[in-house]
């Protein structure tokens, strides 16, 4: 299967008719990601190059079905790229070989960045990134919530503020928006700037400036960890945060399932590839525990995917959750397994996966 590598490797040699400079060192080719057998990428002109548009897509879809394991590629149109920028979403090609993403930009007063991903939806990654918050609250960190899952953001109703409006302070570029309180966290969600009912029917530019305000536009005040639950999949929202803020690094969400496993192991390599640090995985709804029979256990979704994934990677199995009626109550009341039920197996097992987290990444200092 191709790699982003082998993709840019292949685009390399394109260059601008005018400047003779490389189509990736000016930005114009960008955010280039292998699916499958299918290059996406995007093509952001000045406008100054628009005559060259159908010659640079023409020529970067011959350059990318050359290669044998490409049967598609998808020209996307983005943003003209400022003059002064590289390549996004990918290394460039310049004196050296590759060089480097653009510089992440820290997030005023926020100390670690955590985001927790899933290849696929409805592994529960929405109730990992939800309870792992509350779990590291209830510990004494200083707790940010971030519900970068445009498409579906689940959080609000999961804590139970669904019915609130953010304040927003300023006007123009100077907006900026206050966090929800809630369970001793400060959360931010595309679900509380919406009606219930309404879609998100965004494309690449607008998913990076919404991630990039919720990022930067938020008073966020002091924290000591930020959580950012991702949108399953491995998309711009993904590539937006990975190029946008350093962070320690980012959490898989599987379930034992096979069709699970291999669409986590595609967001797993995306990480990896982008250079963002892959702490673990969680391995979600591991066995059934039933209400009456709290001592019996039934893996429903079969055994053993978390710590194969795990092990394919090289990277620690955090953390084996179980499916109880509490997480499913906690999250339809929105008082999370771990408020709610804190004697709970789940809840236990997300106050061992907070513990891990916090030694991992630095966080034991912060309640010194």
């Amino acid at each position: 299967m191709a790699t982003a590598e082998q993709a840019l490797d292949a685009l390399a040699p394109l260059v601008d008719a005018g400047s003779g400079r490389s189509l990736l060192e000016l930005g114009w080719l960008r955010q280039v990601r292998v699916q499958n057998r299918r290059v996406v990428l995007q093509l952001a002109l000045p406008s100054f190059a628009s005559s060259q548009r159908d010659r640079i897509a023409t020529a970067t879809r011959q350059a990318l079905l050359a290669l044998d394991t490409i049967d598609d590629v998808q020209i996307e149109v983005g943003q003209p790229a400022p003059p002064s920028s590289g390549p996004i979403g990918g290394a460039g090609h310049g004196s050296g070989g590759h060089g480097q993403l653009p510089e992440r930009q820290p997030i005023p007063g926020v100390g670690t960045v955590i985001a927790v991903s899933s290849g696929k939806g409805g592994v529960g990654k929405s109730t990992v990134a939800v309870n792992l918050a509350c779990a590291l609250a209830a510990s004494g960190l200083r707790v940010g919530l971030l519900d970068a899952d445009i498409y579906g953001p689940n959080a609000p109703t999961m804590l139970g503020v669904a019915d609130r409006t953010p304040e927003v302070r300023g006007g123009g570029n100077e907006q900026i928006l206050v966090p929800i309180d809630c369970h001793g966290l400060a959360m931010v969600s595309m679900g509380l700037l919406i009606q219930e009912n309404q879609p998100v029917i965004w494309r690449g530019p607008m998913l990076n400036g919404i991630i990039r305000q919720f990022l930067y536009q938020v008073d966020w005040g002091e924290r000591d960890v930020l959580i950012v639950d991702l949108p399953p999949g491995t998309g711009d929202v993904q590539l937006s945060l990975a190029q946008a803020v350093p962070m320690a690094g980012v959490i898989i969400v599987t379930t034992p399932q096979k069709v699970s496993l291999q669409d986590a192991r595609r967001g797993l390599a995306m990480f990896l590839q982008m250079g963002i640090t892959v702490l673990g995985v969680v391995e979600n709804m591991t066995a059934f525990i039933p209400p009456d029979l709290p001592d019996r256990r039934y893996a429903i979704f079969g055994s053993g995917g978390g710590q194969l994934l795990a092990d394919e990677a090289d990277v620690p199995l955090l953390a084996q959750l179980p499916l109880e009626l509490a997480v499913q109550q906690g999250g339809d009341s929105g008082e999370p397994a771990v408020l709610s039920a804190p004697g709970s197996p789940t809840a236990q097992a997300f106050d061992a996966l907070a513990q891990q987290l916090r030694q991992r990444c630095g966080l034991e200092t912060a309640l010194t």
